[in-house]
């Protein structure tokens, strides 16, 4: 095993992961959700003038123990089609609100000792699915825009950025085999 990234208390590294897209995660209870992942699902409340979604209280939901003093709030619009993956943190843990459009996202572990060590998810989430996401440090993450419209990921972190605690890893990974293709099943 060549040691990917490690911090005093994480070893990570990169699987080799059976080529596809992995679990399909299609409720926050699903028995095959990679270990620490969680999902909750938030309320939007549409009128004749949009929509309007609470994203996060402070002490409250998923991210309830994100420290106020270091906790950061940024959004990121994509066009269609665009992919942005994979990344990982060793410390940070990030928690997503996908609130326009809708995203394919995929979810690698790879934290050595993890017991879904190597498991691949795949969730789709967005309008369609207002799904709040927590994932936590050692876990690659990265998203496809597949609706027709651009998409806005609203994404809370415990953590202002530091490049340091980031790694990049190609979308297109041959150790990661994840497939990005539509299946037009």
């Amino acid at each position: 095993m060549s040691t990917l990234a490690t911090n005093s208390s994480l070893l990570l590294d990169k699987p080799a992961c059976e080529p596809g897209v992995g679990a399909l995660i299609l409720r926050p209870d699903a028995p095959t959700l990679i270990d620490g992942v969680r999902i909750q699902p938030f309320p939007l409340w549409p009128d004749d003038r949009g929509y309007f979604l609470e994203v996060i209280r402070g002490g409250q939901g998923l991210a309830a123990d994100f420290p106020l003093d270091t906790l950061q709030v940024s959004a990121a619009c994509n066009y269609p089609g665009i992919i942005k993956a994979f990344h990982y943190h060793l410390e940070q843990t990030d928690f997503w609100v996908p609130s326009r459009g809708m995203l394919q996202i995929a979810l690698v572990d790879m934290r050595v000792g993890s017991p879904t060590f190597g498991a691949k998810n795949t969730l789709y989430a967005g309008e369609l699915r207002p799904w709040q996401i927590l994932i936590p440090p050692g876990v690659a993450h990265g998203y496809k825009v597949v609706s027709r419209d651009p998409s806005m990921l609203v994404y809370v972190t415990n953590r202002t950025y530091n490049p340091k605690d980031e790694g990049r890893i190609p979308y297109n990974d041959p150790l990661l085999a994840y497939d990005w293709e539509t299946q037009h099943k």
